[in-house]
């Protein structure tokens, strides 16, 4: 099997324990040399602040590839650029660009008056700086604010024509939800990679309600699954050995790239790496 190149997910803390966790989280996952790791922004734009300090702790004392996630989320354009600009003034030159989730309890995403409408815009504006490698989110299950898969594809190529040059997926349960998305794209004329986000089960009855909120597809067999993996106190075996097996089969097919959601959490995703064959680089430091 080919050892494929894979990235991770962080989110940044709001309590001293969160940050404890967060450092833990990239301590641990540092070694397996990712090719980015990305820093979230909470809903409704929230973390802004935390975002861009843990962004730019990691970048300067970890010495990773950060892909910094900014949003059109209660931000005018001119404040968003301005931590763009931020930024690459810092050497940061990734970034991962989405409208954005609306804070929670609203009806739903409303624009800042004065700020950017839609992904498409913050990806445009952020492509004519020059500054910076632009991935976005896909999504190969119906997003829950479109009609079809078809509206999917399209809307991803209207972010790929404005300028991004990488895509990176909502997480799915099955691999053949990803390879069909993927066909639909290629037969769009999407030529960007389009790489798996991957999220290891960590909290079964946690992720199905995340998933139903976001749109991913459920199989009745996963809820068997963990019903019986947890009576016999196996989740965490069982949620490595599906999550190993979903990357196996993407490998398979084809997949060269792979992004996990981490939840600040590294166990599961180290294992799961592990199965795939990938092994903590050894410095001299360790050896000394």
């Amino acid at each position: 099997m080919i050892t494929p190149n894979i990235s991770f997910e962080f989110f940044p803390p709001q309590s001293l324990d969160a940050s404890f966790r967060l450092w833990e989280t990239v301590r641990e996952l540092a070694p397996l040399d990712p090719g980015f790791v990305s820093v979230t922004y909470g809903a409704g734009g929230t973390t802004r602040e935390l975002t861009h300090d843990a962004v730019g702790t990691i970048h300067k004392h970890y010495g990773l590839n950060v892909a910094a996630h900014l949003t059109c989320v209660d931000a005018s354009r001119e404040e968003t650029m301005e931590i763009a600009n931020g930024y690459a003034a810092e050497g940061v030159r990734e970034i991962v660009a989405l409208r954005g989730d609306p804070p929670k309890g609203s009806a739903g995403f409303v624009p800042h008056p004065d700020g950017f409408a839609s992904s498409v815009e913050l990806i445009e504006a952020l492509a004519d700086t020059g500054d910076f490698h632009l991935r976005v989110g896909a999504y190969p299950d119906p997003h829950p604010e479109s009609g079809s898969m078809d509206d999917n594809v399209a809307w991803l190529k209207r972010k790929v024509d404005a300028g991004a040059g990488s895509a990176i997926t909502q997480f799915f349960f099955e691999a053949d939800t990803f390879f069909r998305f993927r066909d639909k794209c290629e037969r769009a004329g999407i030529t960007v990679p389009i790489i798996p986000g991957i999220l290891p089960i960590e909290n079964w009855k946690g992720v199905r309600k995340f998933a139903e909120r976001c749109g991913a597809t459920v199989p009745a067999w996963l809820d068997d699954a963990f019903d019986k993996a947890n009576r016999d106190n196996r989740e965490d075996l069982l949620a490595t050995a599906l999550c190993s097996e979903l990357c196996s089969d993407l490998i398979d097919g084809g997949v060269e790239d792979l992004h996990f959601y981490t939840l600040n959490k590294p166990a599961l995703t180290r294992d799961v790496a592990r199965a795939l064959g990938i092994t903590p680089r050894v410095t001299l430091q360790d050896v000394a």
